[in-house]
């Protein structure tokens, strides 16, 4: 269920030098402010959690999702690329298997190493703060990566559909509306995080087991469905 040479080519997609300069740009930002937040206000686990959470976790990690989800498979789909890998002798689950494993590990090396990092400049992972972050990085890299490949299987605004959803939906609507919260990644990943660090003052609207349960079905959903898409637009093209 795992080609290499599809996943060397994906690579090679999300890699190019305009993508690979926003996804080195974002978790940049994030060191950056890491350092001077420490140097201005010291060692403060209340500050690392609103840096880890308010930014990284709400604003950085689904970003970082819409560049590589989408990246993994629309631009192919947009320029008709993607008819020479469907004429291949590959079956349709392991093209988006495949994709979607590359995009969850340029995901989680974006935003889950930099959100580690981070959370030991602020605060030397105090109370498990920046390790808690970092998981909840790595569940959250997963779900968003299925659902942005699945957009960009679907669309062909997939990246103005996944900023509309990062943005507003998780940023805004999530921070803001107690019933958009337990529609949200990032409350879901949050759990997680409350889960790994107790102690600190990390908290979330949905229960971790429903939270696990949400990650693993929107994973799976999203997964099953592209693979659906994509078979769909083989028998179009067929015909």
């Amino acid at each position: 269920m795992y080609d290499p040479t599809v996943a060397r080519l994906t690579y090679r997609a999300l890699l190019g030098r305009r993508r690979a300069l926003i996804l080195f740009t974002l978790p940049a930002l994030l060191l950056l402010i890491s350092v001077a937040v420490r140097l201005l206000v010291g060692a403060d686990d209340a500050v690392a959690t609103e840096v880890l959470g308010g930014f990284a976790l709400a604003t950085m990690v689904p970003l970082i999702g819409v560049i590589a989800g989408t990246g993994a498979i629309g631009p192919e789909i947009d320029d008709g690329s993607i008819v020479y890998l469907l004429a291949k002798p590959l079956k349709r689950p392991t093209i988006i298997l495949t994709k979607l494993t590359v995009a969850i590990a340029v995901t989680m090396v974006f935003s889950a190493v930099p959100m580690l990092a981070a959370g030991w400049i602020l605060n030397g992972n105090s109370r498990q703060i920046a390790v808690a972050y970092a998981v909840a990085a790595v569940a959250a890299s997963i779900a968003y990566s299925a659902v942005f490949l699945l957009l960009g299987t679907v669309s062909r605004h997939a990246v103005v559909l996944g900023l509309v959803y990062a943005l507003i939906w998780e940023a805004l609507f999530g921070s803001l509306v107690p019933g958009a919260r337990t529609l949200s990644v990032q409350q879901w990943a949050l759990a997680l995080a409350e889960k790994t660090a107790p102690g600190a003052n990390i908290a979330s609207d949905v229960g971790l087991p429903t939270a696990v349960v949400l990650l693993a079905a929107v994973t799976a959903a999203g997964t099953w469905y592209a693979g659906q898409k994509l078979r769909t637009l083989t028998l179009a093209g067929e015909e």
